[in-house]
């Protein structure tokens, strides 16, 4: 897991440690000290730890002007045991709402599990978000993933999909096709 680095080829665009109204503003990181675990496996140190024991996050870009984030995660995310969206809607998602984002793409490719719990914080989010033309999309969680996702009903308020191109795309690009298939 130490290998699996967050996408960088939009760093020239974005980066949330320059970025003052991000929650990892002025964070530093090293590329040879590791860390953060999710378990007894490193992970690399580009992630950031947003207060999960299990589940990571990096903010690939935000555009203040449209309104939209598109974060990568990396981890369990474990709702059951550690409540993993209350931590990701506490210390990051409240943060961008305040800002104005209100469509959010999630990359879950590195997502190894998914545990459900309560669905209390995808409806508050959900509902901060949806009188505003606002969504969330989950792009490229695993089969099992998707399948414990649509097991809790969170497809309700988590729109799940596919983009197996995603990487050759500008953000704006990926943005915008992600949110012409979600208006379809």
């Amino acid at each position: 897991m130490h290998d699996i680095e967050p996408y960088y080829n939009w760093r020239h665009q974005y980066t949330a440690e320059e970025d003052e109204k991000s929650p990892f503003f002025g964070r530093t990181y090293s590329e040879f000290e590791f860390s953060n675990t999710v378990y007894n496996y490193y992970i690399h140190p580009q992630w950031d730890d947003m207060g999960s024991r299990t589940l990571y996050v990096k903010v690939l870009f935000v555009d203040y002007d449209d309104g939209y984030a598109i974060l990568e995660f990396i981890g369990e995310w474990n709702d059951a045991i550690e409540n993993d969206i209350q931590t990701l809607k506490r210390n990051l998602i409240d943060v961008l709402l305040e800002h104005g984002i209100k469509k959010f793409v999630l990359i879950g490719e590195n997502v190894l599990t998914f545990h459900s719990g309560d669905n209390d914080y995808y409806e508050e989010w959900y509902e901060d978000i949806c009188n505003e033309g606002g969504w969330i999309v989950g792009v490229n969680f695993n089969e099992q993933v998707q399948f414990d996702f649509k097991k809790s009903r969170l497809t309700h308020f988590v729109q799940l999909m596919y983009e197996t191109n995603w990487r050759t795309l500008k953000p704006e690009h990926f943005f915008q096709k992600i949110d012409h298939t979600y208006l379809e």
